[in-house]
């Protein structure tokens, strides 16, 4: 299946957003029934080995793709249901393979999607209120999908994860383009930041530590751990498990939280410990070689009532160093910037798809630093800004408009590193279509009559 460059993104990135879609459709789906919507829960469209896919589930993912389309074509209904078939498949032979996600790291995105609608509602009452549910329900009809979701990309990791691309390869695929049929970039930036988390305020930090003292003396007196951390643990995805975290392996977690507790003896339960997600009050349960598997009950501090004075203090002094050349912004971001996702590369960020750090100058920007470089000169720095980060934590930062890249003719020389991603794309694209073809020998797909004419990747789903 031939792909053309940047008009028509590759399948397999089109399959990575659709299992983030499918999750998407899922809350909304959830939505939909606590509003009383109409939906044909019992209509299957298709069915793949052990696993269906319903009408609404088409209807929502159509819903969801069209909202995030940004000015593309929308998928057509043909396209959808290809799409949600292929996301079966994987999990099909995952099943066949033996791939799986280990039940910690899906209570984790389950986790990490509930503090996303927390901060979209505004809080858990308001999810509650929103959807009709309680919290734990919600999240119930939530873990399936997302675990799909994970199985279905590391089996697509797993198809993939031998290619590679060499620059002869890029210049040959450059090279093939009509020079009248290059496409135009848009504009592209390189920003920079250094981030300073605000501090618990000594208030809050005592109200907290009182409270997690107060459920350590009452394990003591013989209350139940677990009745404890499910009541008022604010770690969504350990909650409702009674704070358990399961086995973990030395390095997994934080070491404020493995050095802790590891100077537990079992059964023991450990003075309040402070790391960046808030405060815990930990209970290891045994160890095992060098694994050790413990519980905990965490309480976060309100994000809305930080000490900002510290890392005003801190930036307002790096600023000035920067802003007179004493000092390299790259060389402050990788020793003072409290970001790690973005502090080893001297504070750049990047795309999360592609790992660049060349982001596009367009409404897919974040609004408020889009606006911010428009008022700012290429090489500068910003004045240090209060700024909300995405899990929803109160910080300052820097910001460094480091580069710009106009709009431009797509060249060898200037678009490398993109024209290699496209190159990588395209080619497991095919290994993806390749595995399809050989795949869906061993699974058994059954369509709707009313999607018999559809095809899938040219061989009619009425063929198989």
């Amino acid at each position: 299946m031939k792909r053309t460059f940047i008009q028509n993104p590759s399948y397999l990135s089109v399959l990575r957003s659709t299992l983030a879609t499918l999750v998407l459709a899922c809350i909304a789906f959830i939505g939909a029934q606590a509003q009383g919507k109409s939906t044909s829960l019992n209509k299957v469209v298709a069915r793949v080995d052990n696993y269906y896919i319903l009408r609404s589930e088409l209807e929502e993912y159509m819903i969801q793709a069209q909202s995030q389309a940004q000015g593309q074509q929308a998928p057509t209904m043909c396209q959808a249901l290809e799409r949600l078939i292929v996301n079966k498949m994987l999990l099909a032979k995952a099943e066949i393979d033996s791939v799986i996600v280990e039940d910690k790291q899906i209570e984790s995105q389950v986790a990490a999607r509930m503090d996303y609608m927390a901060k979209r509602f505004g809080s858990e009452k308001n999810i509650i209120e929103a959807y009709g549910k309680s919290i734990e329900a919600l999240k119930y009809e939530l873990r399936e999908p997302i675990k799909q979701e994970m199985i279905a990309e590391k089996m697509q990791s797993k198809i993939t994860e031998a290619i590679k691309v060499t620059p002869n390869e890029v210049k040959k695929f450059f090279n093939s383009i009509p020079k009248d049929s290059l496409p135009y970039i848009p504009a592209e930036v390189e920003i920079g930041q250094i981030v300073r988390y605000a501090k618990v305020t000594k208030a809050q930090n005592d109200e907290l530590r009182a409270r997690l003292l107060d459920y350590k003396a009452r394990v003591e007196k013989g209350e139940d751990f677990t009745s404890l951390a499910s009541a008022y643990s604010e770690d969504l995805g350990s909650a409702q498990r009674g704070g358990d975290l399961g086995f973990a392996k030395r390095g997994d977690m934080l070491p404020e939280f493995e050095g802790a507790s590891l100077k537990l003896k079992p059964n023991e339960l450990s003075e309040p410990i402070e790391t960046e997600y808030g405060l815990h009050l930990i209970q290891l349960l045994e160890t095992r070689g060098a694994e050790y598997h413990a519980r905990h009950i965490l309480l976060r501090p309100d994000y809305n009532r930080m000490d900002m004075s510290a890392p005003k203090k801190v930036l307002d002094s790096l600023y000035n160093l920067i802003k007179t050349d004493t000092l390299k912004f790259e060389k402050v971001a990788k020793t003072w910037s409290e970001d790690k996702s973005t502090a080893d590369a001297g504070g750049l960020l990047k795309d999360q798809q592609s790992g660049s750090s060349r982001l596009p100058l367009d409404a897919s920007m974040d609004y408020g630093l889009f606006m911010m470089l428009d008022t700012m000169k290429v090489g500068t720095i910003s004045a240090p800004m209060n700024y909300r980060t995405d899990d929803g934590k109160t910080a300052m930062r820097i910001i460094y408009y480091k580069s710009k890249v106009e709009p431009h003719t797509a060249s060898l020389k200037d678009d490398f590193e993109k024209l290699s991603n496209i190159v990588l794309a395209n080619k497991k694209t095919e290994a993806v279509d390749k595995w399809f073809k050989k795949a869906i020998e061993d699974v058994f797909i059954k369509v709707d009559p009313e999607f018999q004419g559809c095809k899938m990747m040219g061989i009619n789903l009425q063929d198989n």
